[in-house]
C-alpha cells in the first residue's frame, strides 16, 4: 500500500466520514420518522453525503498511484465513525439523541473540510481546494440543521421528567 501524505490521509478520513454520514442519517431518520420535516433535511443529508463521497472519490483517483491507499482510509475512518455512533446511540435511542450525535459528527466535519480546504491551499492541490470550498458550506449547513433539530426535539421534551 502506498504511503499517504497529511494531505491524502485528510482527504480519505473526509471522504469515510461522508460515508459513515449515509448510514447514521439513515439510521436517525428511523428514530426521527414521526418528525416529517427533519426526516426531509435527513434525507437531503444522505444524498449530499452520497455527493461528497462521490465527488471525493474522484478527486482520490487524481493522486497518482494512490487511489486505493487514500479509499482504505476511507474505509477506515467510515468504520470508526460508524462505532462512535453505534456507541454514543447505545440500544434504545430516541430522536433526540440521534441528532445530538449528529451535531457533534457535523461540527467534527466542518472541522474536518477545514483542516482540507487549508491543506489543499497550502499544497497548491486546486482538484482538493475546488472540492473542499464545494463541501464545505454543506457541511455547515448540516451542521446548523443537526444543531435546529436536536434544539427542536429539545424543545418538545418535559425537562422535568425522570429520565
Amino acid at each position: 500500500m502506498a504511503e499517504l501524505t497529511k494531505l491524502e490521509s485528510k482527504l480519505g478520513e473526509v471522504i469515510g466520514l461522508a460515508m459513515a454520514a449515509k448510514g447514521t442519517s439513515t439510521k436517525v431518520k428511523r428514530l426521527a420518522r414521526k418528525e416529517a420535516s427533519l426526516v426531509q433535511v435527513l434525507d437531503r443529508m444522505a444524498q449530499e453525503a452520497a455527493e461528497t463521497e462521490r465527488r471525493g472519490k474522484d478527486v482520490a483517483g487524481r493522486f497518482d498511484g494512490k487511489k486505493s491507499a487514500i479509499l482504505q482510509k476511507a474505509r477506515e475512518t467510515k468504520q470508526e465513525a460508524t462505532e462512535m455512533a453505534a456507541t454514543y446511540l447505545g440500544d434504545d435511542p430516541e430522536a433526540l439523541d440521534g441528532f445530538e450525535f449528529l451535531t457533534m459528527a457535523e461540527a467534527g466535519e466542518v472541522g474536518h473540510w477545514e483542516i482540507v480546504a487549508t491543506m489543499g491551499k497550502a499544497a497548491g492541490n486546486r482538484p482538493v481546494e475546488e472540492l473542499a470550498s464545494w463541501a464545505l458550506p454543506i457541511q455547515q449547513r448540516h451542521f446548523e440543521e443537526a444543531r435546529e433539530g436536536s434544539l427542536a426535539l429539545a424543545g418538545q421534551e418535559d425537562p422535568n421528567e425522570p429520565e
